[in-house]
């Protein structure tokens, strides 16, 4: 997604690389110039069972037009089409709309055919097209302006969810198309800034599905009610895309990384990827990641919240992936030479170990400690990057989180962990040939 400034965040980034579910929850990405900002759809995790898997009697359920907002979404987000088919009762129709209504939105903010004379208006006006039957747009000429052309069908479908699920997606939908208008053109500066495109492009979306979780009272109404810890989520997620994907960024043209960070080490944000400046750049990276790290105390004290197996397993896979994907970044000279990813055989690991608060702990504790080992003694960063890791190690052995949760954990989420990794290594083989940027940290 190229939304507001685009990339995206899984569960909380699947929805968004930029929307990242942007993402969360996991969609778009970034604008052509450099500095502009783009959504991508938050994308949260990416796979648990495939909609293949979906019992044939649960499709006949389905009315045409619901059945076709699924077919939309495999056509999409094939992970996040996946991920959603393990939540569990009426939330799954819920996220699958609110995917498709960012989607639609971030299409508009993608399309770069559209003058800004015409996009402005759109982008702030969406959220009202959700309650206009006839409503539609024809003149896209992005790769997914289905959900534009046919957006009667996601609409009528958004008019048959329960008043509590329209609310939510309306207003994130309103939020989210505000702050697309205001970050069109404009360039990300200060860290402030970065953190404020990023809350537009992921935060949000964190926060729109924390308001379902609760909706649906899978959860308690205290996880959607935390906008900061929500937004944490999706922060997270979304800068460690942003840090990741610098080379592919500069190759495309497009720019994230805030000015405040890169201009204390280069005079241009492209010059970090010289041979010689190699050294500036690796004090660049570690600062952002420094940056990125101080919103996994909050990861930790959201997922410690939730109490629905599905709900948890849709969270916290996308944020171990993050975090271990930070960890291969942190120090990496590799970042602005090539494409760092996580081995899949890690991936699928982490998928089967992420299903219960005590695990999570253990993955963060684990990629922290191996972020401390690179710390060098000359680091900029250094004081501030140990500080950060002192609080994560305390947080992520606090029994107190890992008690909240504990006995609240289904006894039959190994299985469903087995299931999730063995379609995560189907999907992951199959993507494997993909063009580097062709996947986000979740491996969709």
């Amino acid at each position: 997604m190229a939304g507001v400034g685009g990339k995206s965040a899984a569960p909380f980034s699947a929805i968004k690389r930029s929307l990242s579910l942007r993402s969360v929850l996991s969609g778009g990405r970034r604008g052509a110039q450099e500095g502009r900002l783009v959504t991508r759809s938050p994308q949260p995790l990416r796979t648990h069972r495939h909609p293949a898997y979906v019992c044939s009697s649960c499709q006949d359920s389905m009315s045409e037009t619901l059945r076709t907002c699924y077919a939309y979404l495999n056509q999409t987000s094939r992970s996040f089409a996946a991920v959603i088919q393990a939540l569990d009762g009426e939330l799954r129709h819920a996220v699958c709309i609110f995917y498709l209504v960012l989607r639609a939105l971030d299409t508009v903010e993608d399309d770069m055919s559209i003058p800004p004379e015409k996009k402005v208006p759109l982008l702030q006006d969406f959220h009202t097209f959700l309650y206009e039957p006839e409503w539609s747009f024809s003149e896209s000429r992005e790769k997914d302006r289905q959900v534009l052309e046919d957006f009667p069908t996601i609409s009528a479908e958004f008019r048959n969810l329960g008043r509590e699920y329209r609310e939510v997606i309306s207003d994130i939908c309103r939020r989210m198309g505000a702050g697309m208008a205001e970050f069109l053109e404009k360039k990300v500066s200060s860290m402030k800034e970065w953190d404020k495109y990023c809350h537009y492009v992921a935060g949000l979306v964190g926060v729109g599905l924390s308001r379902l979780f609760s909706a649906s009272q899978l959860e308690d109404p205290e996880v959607g009610r935390d906008s900061e810890l929500a937004n944490s989520m999706g922060l997270f997620l979304q800068k460690t895309n942003i840090i990741r994907d610098y080379l592919e960024d500069q190759r495309e043209g497009r720019a994230f990384w805030p000015k405040e960070a890169w201009s204390q080490f280069a005079s241009r944000l492209e010059d970090l990827a010289h041979p010689q400046h190699l050294t500036s750049a690796l004090s660049c990276l570690n600062l952002l990641v420094t940056d990125a790290l101080h919103h996994v105390p909050d990861v930790i004290a959201y997922l410690s919240r939730l109490r629905n197996q599905s709900v948890f397993n849709f969270c916290a896979i996308p944020q171990v992936m993050a975090i271990a994907t930070l960890s291969a970044c942190y120090n990496n000279p590799q970042v602005f030479q090539g494409v760092v990813k996580i081995r899949k055989g890690q991936a699928v690991t982490l998928m089967m170990q992420a299903t219960n608060m005590a695990a999570v702990q253990s993955i963060i504790a684990q990629y922290s400690q191996e972020i401390l080992q690179k710390v060098s003694g000359s680091d900029p960063s250094r004081e501030k990057t140990l500080h950060v890791l002192s609080l994560i190690r305390e947080k992520s052995l606090s029994p107190a989180a890992l008690s909240s949760r504990a006995h609240h954990i289904s006894p039959v989420y190994v299985s469903a962990a087995m299931l999730l990794a063995a379609l995560s290594w189907q999907y992951l083989n199959a993507t494997a040939g993909q063009p580097p940027g062709g996947a986000d940290m979740q491996g969709h």
